[in-house]
């Protein structure tokens, strides 16, 4: 019990949380308990809650069409095509088997996906910057670069607005 008031001052906890210990758990009163996964949902040690898919772990609970576009790069009409390309039934992430899981991740490894399109996009812009041309520009000055109007709106571009000193309306 020496560790438990150890811990609970250096920690501070809420009182909705429970502390767990060396396998026993210590719950402060009100506190929820979420029941513990059974032994059929564990392989050795590891519960397997996501599947990785191109570098990202993908949600295991919902189907396949939306766990794809958790990954950066791929939308909804790309998870559709590449359902398409591999023929595979719009199920449950889970339910899926072992080849179906690999034939997904060598699809999607065809795609420009997460850090390489992040970096793909970073250089264009910094391409622009360095030509100096019109959109570069814009990037450069934080403001739009499609030919939104700017008198309004684009805060969220421009920043907080900031009021000018010195204006005021004319008196008659």
């Amino acid at each position: 019990m020496a560790g438990l008031s150890m811990a609970s001052s250096l920690l501070p906890l809420s009182s909705s949380l429970s502390i767990a210990s060396r396998g026993s758990s210590f719950s402060c009163p009100g506190s929820l308990s979420f029941p513990t996964p059974s032994p059929a949902s564990k392989r050795g040690a590891l519960t397997i809650r996501c599947v990785r898919v191109g570098g990202v772990e993908i949600p295991n609970n919902k189907r396949v069409e939306f766990s794809l576009r958790y990954i950066h790069g791929i939308g909804r009409v790309r998870a559709r095509q590449i359902l398409c390309d591999l023929s595979l039934e719009n199920k449950v992430t889970k339910d899926l088997s072992d080849e179906e899981l690999i034939s997904l991740r060598d699809e999607v490894s065809k795609y420009m996906i997460e850090g390489d399109l992040k970096r793909f996009n970073r250089l264009a812009i910094e391409r622009l910057k360095e030509i100096r041309c019109y959109r570069g520009i814009r990037h450069e000055m934080g403001l739009p670069c499609r030919g939104q109007r700017t008198k309004n709106n684009c805060r969220t571009l421009k920043g907080k607005k900031v009021s000018v000193a010195g204006k005021k309306k004319a008196s008659r």
